[in-house]
């Protein structure tokens, strides 16, 4: 989500929406892939899908917004421009009115934080003047080229490699980047003509849309000076020196990474650097109060206290690490054992059934009247019909004459049913005499 500066508390001072054409409201979509003129939306029609010309629905877009704290978590950035907006227009000091053309906050609380922030702000006030000849500075040498330091001269790396990306197109043997800031801010002067009759007005309009091209070059010089001032060229190594704080101050790094532009690189790097001292002390006296807790009175003891102290750690460690595989083993055990006892209730419950399962009834069953006695009782115990029960015969016995003899698997391969049921019938066959075993 990009985070912009409003246009401002007036509706009508924002651009209007290429669906609608209403004025937009905070958040607004912009297309990412369309230009040089910026296609806004409002959400409406975005939502919708709306396309015109050469902007499709399914293009990259960023989310427009002001609604992000810059200097206190109260106050976003768009109350922040509001609150100057409100002092240069009522004057310092008449903070009735500037509560009322805020709207959104008390006499007290615009009074409280502007001098705050920006009079009894130290880091403000002292870059007040600096800023002031920097300004001066710029104006003066607008039309120079700023040649970056040859004693800090960085990389050089191939075009289009990962090097050359981070460092944002810039080529060091012109001391100029590939595509500059507001790279399309000639285009508004590429068809301005004067000539001698033009009216008065015409001319006017004419010299003011050349002001404002030099002010767009100020604009892309000064960007030009803070990434020069600020060593911003050459990302790696920047990013190598922003490592070597500890995690907490290169988050405040991190934060205050949008105030370098405001102050000089030396100021900046002091900032930080008294902050990342402030924490070291602020740890040291975290450590010492820990000394005068437990009653140690000496460097001597000191030693002696974190050496012991870090034995203990290792210990709690590794009864913790103990602990954990303790209970992942134990955990591992009682699945197991569920299993197992899945697995013997499974089968013993199927035992169940299969020993309370009735006799088979063969009354009226086709071909019962071919059985005698004793095969009956067989196909009733073992639960297999008349016919069936014949046709396994058979094919028994025409194996049993051209083998000689007939064994158990044979009989299993034959008879394509339960194993068990298998059995009972090639030993019934086997003790009434109508095969012989291999």
């Amino acid at each position: 989500m990009d985070r912009l500066a409003s246009f401002g508390n007036d509706p009508f001072d924002k651009p209007p929406c290429r669906g609608c054409s209403s004025y937009l409201v905070e958040p607004y979509i912009k297309c990412a892939e369309c230009g040089p003129s910026p296609f806004l939306l409002c959400l409406q029609c975005f939502t919708r899908g709306y396309e015109y010309k050469k902007h499709q629905s399914d293009h990259k877009y960023e989310i427009m917004t002001s609604d992000f704290p810059v200097l206190e978590p109260g106050w976003t950035a768009q109350e922040e421009m509001a609150l100057l907006e409100a002092v240069m227009d009522c004057g310092f000091g008449n903070w009735q009115d500037v509560a009322y053309q805020m709207r959104t906050k008390t006499k007290e609380e615009c009074e409280g934080h502007y001098m705050k922030n920006f009079i009894n702000n130290p880091l403000f006030s002292s870059t007040l003047l600096s800023l002031r000849q920097m300004e001066d500075h710029l104006s003066r040498t607008a039309d120079t080229a700023i040649p970056f330091k040859p004693t800090d001269d960085p990389p050089r790396p191939s075009f289009d490699s990962q090097v050359s990306r981070d460092m944002a197109g810039y080529m060091p043997a012109r001391a100029d980047f590939m595509e500059e800031f507001d790279n399309y801010a000639e285009w508004d002067l590429k068809d301005i003509d004067f000539v001698d009759d033009d009216s008065d007005i015409l001319h006017a309009l004419k010299v003011a849309v050349v002001d404002i091209y030099h002010s767009r070059l100020e604009e892309r010089q000064r960007r030009k000076k803070i990434i020069r001032d600020h060593g911003l060229i050459n990302l790696r190594k920047f990013q190598i020196l922003e490592r070597r704080y500890p995690k907490e101050v290169q988050d405040l790094y991190d934060v205050m990474r949008r105030f370098a532009r405001v102050v000089g690189p030396i100021e900046h790097d002091k900032f930080i650097e008294s902050h990342a001292l402030e924490f070291e002390l602020r740890r040291e006296i975290r450590r010492l109060q820990e000394y005068r807790r437990e009653g140690i009175q000496s460097f001597c003891g000191a030693k002696v206290y974190e050496r012991v102290k870090r034995i203990r750690e290792d210990e709690r460690r590794k009864r913790n690490m103990l602990c954990d595989v303790l209970q992942y083993i134990h955990d591992a055990q009682l699945f197991i054992n569920a299993n197992i006892l899945a697995l013997y209730t499974t089968s013993y419950y199927n035992t169940a059934l299969q020993r309370s399962a009735p006799p088979l009834n063969l009354t009226g069953l086709p071909g019962t009247e071919k059985l005698n006695e004793r095969e009956k009782e067989l196909c009733q115990v073992v639960r297999l019909v008349p016919g069936a029960y014949l046709e396994y015969k058979q094919a028994l016995l025409n194996e049993c004459r051209r083998q000689g003899g007939l064994r158990l698997a044979q009989a299993r391969s034959l008879i394509k049913i339960d194993v068990n049921k298998t059995r009972k019938i090639y030993d019934f066959l086997i003790k009434e005499g109508y095969i012989n075993k291999a």
